[in-house]
Order: C-alpha cells, then sequence, then structure tokens
C-alpha cells in the first residue's frame, strides 16, 4: 500500500506500496538513491553547532519541536529539514544565519521512494490538482509523523532503522507539497473507520486529528468524511488517486500488497472519475466532515 505501510521504501498514500516495496514496474529497475551530499553536508553542520552548544539529540529537539528521531534524520542526511525546523535550529544554535544559508541550497534525490511509485510521484508535483479516495489508512498526506512511523513499524517484512527512518522522511516531505502549492486544489474522501481505528495513545490520537485539521484548513484542501452508515458505494474496489497534469491530461493510480498501478487510458481514468465523483455527492460536506474528527477527538 503506496500510503498504507506494506513496503521499504516510501511511495502513495496509505504506507507501502508505493512507498513501500521496491519492486520494478514497467521496466523500472532504479535503486533508491542515497542521501544527497548537500544533506550530508548541513546535517554535519546541525551536528556540529549542536555539540558545540553542549546539547543532546534529546534537548535540541525539544527546544526545537521536533523529535530526537527527526534531529537525527537531519544530522545524518536521511531527512530534508523543513522550514519550521531550521529556523528554530538556527535560533537555538547561535542565530549566526549559516543554517538558513545552508537550507536554500539543500537538494535531494527521492530517498525512500519505490521505484514504481516515483512515476506517480513526479507527476503528483507538477499536478493542477489531486484526487484521493482513500479506505485502509489516512492518506499519507495528512498523516502525522507518529502515525506514519507507527504505520512503518508495524508493517512486513520489517524494515532497519534507516530503511524506516528513509520512509518516513520521504512522506514527511511529500506533505511539504501541499505548504507550496496553494493554488492546487487537493481533494480527499477518507472512509469514517480510518479515523476511528486507534493507534497509540489517546496523545497520540489528538495529534493525528489535530495534524489531519491543520493539513485540510486551507481553502485549496478538501476534506470529506464517508460516514459508517452511508452504506455501499460505488469506490468499494479499493483505494484510488486522479490528478490532472497542466496539460489536460488525467492520470490514476492504484495500489495492491505488493504493487502500484499508473493508469493512463482514458476510459478507465474516465470511470475512476466517475466513482470518485459519485462518492463525493455521499460523503459528509466538509463541514460536516469537520465536525466529525472533533467530535472523535473530544471523545478520547
Amino acid at each position: 500500500m503506496g500510503d498504507v505501510g506494506a513496503g521499504v521504501m516510501d511511495g502513495a498514500e496509505g504506507g507501502a506500496g508505493g512507498e513501500g516495496r521496491a519492486v520494478a514496474v514497467a521496466g523500472e529497475c532504479e535503486r533508491e538513491p542515497h542521501p544527497s551530499d548537500s544533506l550530508r553536508t548541513f546535517g554535519a553542520v546541525v551536528q556540529a553547532l549542536r555539540e558545540h552548544a553542549g546539547l543532546s539529540r534529546v534537548e535540541l529537539g525539544e527546544r526545537v519541536r521536533f523529535s530526537k528521531h527527526t534531529v537525527e534524520s537531519v544530522e545524518l542526511g536521511r531527512r530534508m529539514p523543513d522550514e519550521a525546523f531550521v529556523e528554530r535550529a538556527e535560533k537555538v544554535l547561535g542565530n549566526t544565519g549559516a543554517l538558513r544559508k545552508a537550507s536554500a541550497h539543500l537538494t535531494r534525490g527521492e530517498v525512500g521512494l519505490a521505484a514504481w511509485f516515483r512515476r506517480w510521484a513526479r507527476l503528483e508535483r507538477e499536478a493542477v490538482s489531486l484526487c484521493t479516495y482513500e479506505c485502509r489508512l489516512v492518506p499519507g498526506l495528512l498523516q502525522s509523523e507518529a502515525y506514519a512511523r507507527a504505520v512503518f513499524e508495524g508493517t512486513i517484512p520489517l524494515r532497519t532503522d534507516e530503511e524506516l527512518e528513509a520512509q518516513l522522511a520521504a512522506r514527511m516531505e511529500r506533505q511539504a507539497m501541499m505548504r507550496d502549492r496553494p493554488r492546487v486544489p487537493f481533494s480527499f474522501i477518507v472512509e469514517e473507520h480510518v479515523f476511528r481505528r486507534r493507534f497509540g495513545d489517546a496523545q497520540a490520537m489528538r495529534e493525528l486529528f489535530d495534524h489531519v485539521v491543520e493539513r485540510t484548513a486551507p481553502r485549496n484542501v478538501t476534506l470529506q468524511v464517508v460516514p459508517l452508515d452511508a452504506g455501499l458505494h460505488a469506490c468499494l474496489d479499493g483505494p484510488l488517486r486522479l490528478l490532472e497534469t497542466a496539460d489536460g491530461q488525467k492520470v490514476g493510480y492504484s495500489e495492491g500488497q505488493q504493487n502500484g498501478r499508473l493508469i493512463s487510458d482514458r476510459k478507465e481514468v474516465g470511470l475512476l472519475s466517475q466513482r470518485y465523483d459519485t462518492l463525493r455527492s455521499q460523503a459528509l460536506n466538509p463541514r460536516e466532515s469537520r465536525d466529525l474528527l472533533e467530535r472523535l477527538r473530544g471523545e478520547l
């Protein structure tokens, strides 16, 4: 499951699929890329400044409000630091401007992305609209870090710490496009039972709900929940994703246990679009969906 959690790298919406096994599809046999030199260098600078300040990774994490795992991943060049991390670390580690300037030159490969998901990921970054239906797990673009980590830690085969961090970093990095592309409409339809499935403790669940509400607050992002009493509907064949390219082409993507499939046939994509549009009319509207999430949060 690309966004779900069954593979070894990072790929789709649930956790494993595209973000899962590096299975070769459609002739792609790409190796998983290593951290870029710029990420390694930036991480080494963060580590040097942290050690100079006499802070442990746990202590720095507490001050910048990121986990120890995130600090470690940044220092080892496994993860692209987001803007919040750079700004907070800059202030904690001397406010010299070094981290801000260095972050402007960071580049990364497709760390943690399975080869068969990369084709979709490239299209996704350039799409003029994106639609996601999920019935398994919270879509990858909406997952909190703790939720994503729990997903990856629970999949088979088990990952090494390095593989898990790479996949987690790839998922968190994908989420940046929602912040960086405010004019692109993002539509999500998610089954209610997905949000009712527990993980971790009550606080982790509250953080997930808060994260989803925050991610879906911008005007270009729409979340609709399919309530438990909605009955059977047209998308029961499984999760699906749809996007439109700048030249007007519509493309679909679907995932199974050990694979992902890019769909470009116009008739098949048209059928998937009809199913998605039909389900959109059957799901709760965005306001009702948000109210439902807040009620579920309050029940914890």
